[in-house]
């Protein structure tokens, strides 16, 4: 295999890992909303709601470079 074969089975797996993160955090449902929060106007990430926000971030930073990759690799 070579850079560019990977670097292709690399973006379909960041582009699965996004989406799903991005799911994970569906508006107004985050993964404390079982608690039954009131106070839903404003309320800071926590534990894993906030590793989830975090991870959203690295995985697109990582699809856009990946991204980028490619189209160098492919020309």
């Amino acid at each position: 295999m070579n850079l560019l074969a990977i670097s292709k089975v690399l973006q379909i797996i960041l582009t699965i890992l996004l989406v799903i993160f991005i799911l994970i955090q569906s508006k107004g449902a985050g993964l404390a909303a079982g608690v039954g929060n009131v106070f839903s106007a404003y309320r800071s990430r926590r534990g894993a709601e906030k590793l989830v926000f975090i991870l959203t971030i690295v995985f697109s930073i990582l699809l856009i470079i990946n991204s980028l990759a490619i189209v160098t690799l492919s020309s």
